[in-house]
């Protein structure tokens, strides 16, 4: 039987609009996922890059980010069509790598993450819209134990909000989001691994601690549009065409990425 990769439905883009996020099950496959949770484990680089920020109670949450594409696993997410394609759809132009992290949260020390918009931050760096969005894959199973993704649905419609410290990390105006959480539902985002969560830059979203015995890795991948292009040079990069990666590729790629690191 022919695998099959996801593409979105008119209902997901209409589902994206209004809430501002869709999420995909399985959109990486089991073996392409083991693969990748696996490639990630052994990669040294992640350890030696990574930064970590406090939250407000103290705990410590850890992040491995690149502006970069290289020969790596991580690129070739970034590149599959699967991601890419269909963030292009939702965003309704042509999208280019703004950055991709990998996100560690550990057993019982994973920190938790203030409420924030993606684009509260990406907006001091030159990009007039927020026509910008990110792809959070699931690496391992995440869990309200383990301190999964929260997401306020529809809240992308309140446009972006005013960011400031929040502990030690930057985070949404804390009185404005105390107003918001009045009027809108908080969604916890359980995902098993493989899955992918399209969310808007402007969408509230958190994670609490990691009080489990069981580690939460995801992978995010941060994209810009096209007509975007910043205005400014920063931290990030400006626009460069994506290299897009065919589906049917990405397993064997993942594997022959997985022995070059072992």
């Amino acid at each position: 039987m022919a695998v099959t990769f996801f593409r979105a439905s008119d209902k997901d883009l209409a589902d994206f609009q209004r809430d501002g996020f869709v999420l995909v099950k399985q959109l990486f496959q089991a073996e392409e996922i083991l693969l990748l949770t696996r490639y990630a484990r052994a990669d040294r680089q992640i350890a030696s890059q990574a930064t970590s920020r406090s939250d407000a109670a103290g705990g410590t949450t850890t992040l491995s980010l690149s502006n970069t594409l290289q020969d790596n696993l991580y690129a070739a997410v970034v590149r599959s069509r699967r991601v890419a394609e269909n963030m292009a759809q939702f965003l309704g132009d042509e999208v280019y790598h703004y950055h991709h992290k990998m996100m560690l949260k550990e057993p019982y020390v994973g920190g938790a993450w203030e409420w924030h918009q993606d684009y509260g931050y990406w907006y001091d760096f030159g990009c007039l819209y927020p026509t910008m969005a990110s792809c959070f894959i699931a690496v391992d199973r995440a869990t309200v134990d383990n301190g999964c993704l929260q997401v306020i649905p529809r809240s992308h419609h309140l446009g972006r909000m005013n960011h400031m410290k929040v502990g030690g990390q930057t985070g949404a105006d804390p009185e404005r989001v105390e107003a918001v959480l009045d009027r809108l539902p908080v969604m916890p985002v359980e995902m098993e691994p493989g899955d992918g969560l399209f969310f808007h830059g402007n969408l509230l979203h958190r994670s609490d601690q990691n009080t489990s015995p069981n580690p939460r890795w995801s992978l995010i991948c941060c994209y810009n549009t096209k007509s975007n292009d910043p205005y400014k040079e920063s931290r990030h990069p400006n626009y460069t065409k994506l290299d897009l990666m065919d589906d049917e590729q990405f397993l064997a790629t993942a594997r022959q990425q997985l022995n070059q690191i072992q």
